[in-house]
């Protein structure tokens, strides 16, 4: 066979090769359009007042981190340190999410009905209104993050009860990892919500189970194209169906899949993609070692993004260090589990702010 016809025979071949790709990667897309578009629709039973923004407007403190990028801080209850000398309960959302993800926790906990503690939020860097930054984003660079806000907002002589969610609960393993010896001097308590410690990416349940054998091998490019790719996400009906099978249980609230599918849409693509390739390269186990104080695991049986598997790996550990508190899971709660569980979110906060002020107290 001559130069030429090898050539041609080498076009074919890469043609075919090209289009069993895309015949692969849209079987996947697919499945997951035809799963979510047969999904049950959300419940239509009014709005949740837990959702609505703060009566107090919270007091902003800008916070840079180590290499000088300006992250925005919230602190909600008491302004005077005297009529507050609890824990500061610091929260740290989540991918494609912002402050906002704690309406529930903020209307409870800094409300004179949660007692009026003092909560400390702030947007992830690339989220809501923290500056991006210039470097490519790495999960270490979360846990710096989360350790200028500590520096700036926790009060001398002050502890924290850090509580996150989803890459919030990421940030808090690669904080410890990387500061062990801050862990039992700044804080006294942790929950970590519908999160993931390694390998978050090839343990998701996004992708239908019933896929043909030739496209199951197009899973993980059909998952880091979602996850990776800076494309504006459009706000449609269609649109609010995939947020809700993605990221809400299957029985949700529909107050509660408009508020999550516009909070992602506000989310930068940049940002949105930035990080969800950061995530692809995730092994923060080293920092479970290193949370050496009463950790709480909370995760929902519908969790397609961060699945059981995740808690309870997680919670192993934990378990073997003397860390783990408990492990709870909500039967038919999706990922967004603060905002679809939320009164029985804030009744563990509850319980573990008593717990760690009681011990506090017979410490003193």
């Amino acid at each position: 066979m001559d130069t030429k016809s090898l050539t041609s025979v080498g076009g074919i071949a890469t043609a075919i090769g090209a289009g069993a790709v895309g015949v692969g990667v849209g079987t996947v897309l697919a499945g997951i359009a035809r799963d979510a578009l047969r999904a049950e629709r959300a419940v239509d039973d009014g709005p949740d007042d837990l959702l609505t923004a703060p009566d107090s407007k919270p007091r902003r403190l800008p916070a840079r981190s180590s290499d000088g990028t300006l992250l925005n801080v919230e602190i909600y209850g008491s302004a005077d340190a005297a009529d507050d000398d609890g824990d500061v309960i610091v929260m740290v959302h989540g991918w494609t999410c912002n402050t906002a993800y704690w309406y529930p926790q903020i209307n409870h906990l800094a409300s004179s009905e949660g007692g009026s503690r003092r909560v400390v939020t702030y947007d992830q860097r690339g989220h809501g209104l923290s500056e991006r930054g210039r470097r490519r984003p790495t999960i270490a660079m979360l846990g710096q993050d989360l350790d200028a806000v500590l520096e700036a907002a926790v009060p001398a002589g002050r502890r924290a009860i850090l509580v996150g969610h989803s890459m919030g609960g990421m940030t808090i393993m690669s904080w410890a990892e990387q500061f062990p010896e801050k862990v039992g001097t700044l804080v006294s308590g942790a929950v970590l919500v519908s999160t993931a410690a390694k390998a978050v990416m090839e343990n998701h349940a996004l992708v239908p189970v019933d896929l043909p054998a030739y496209a199951r091998p197009f899973a993980p490019v059909v998952a880091k194209a979602i996850t990776s790719v800076p494309v504006p996400i459009p706000k449609t009906p269609i649109g609010v169906r995939f947020s809700h099978y993605i990221a809400l249980g299957p029985h949700a609230r529909k107050a509660h899949v408009d508020f999550v599918d516009e909070m992602i849409g506000a989310c930068p693509p940049r940002a949105r993609a930035g990080w969800g390739s950061a995530m692809g390269r995730l092994d923060v186990t080293a920092g479970l070692a290193a949370l050496s104080v009463p950790t709480t695991v909370v995760v929902g049986t519908e969790d397609r993004l961060t699945p059981r598997k995740h808690a309870e790996q997680i919670a192993e550990v934990l378990q073997r260090n003397g860390s783990l508190r408990d492990l709870v899971v909500w039967e038919g709660v999706g990922h967004m589990s603060s905002i679809e569980a939320a009164e029985r979110f804030n009744e563990v906060l509850d319980e573990l702010v008593a717990e760690v002020s009681r011990v506090g107290q017979r410490v003193s």
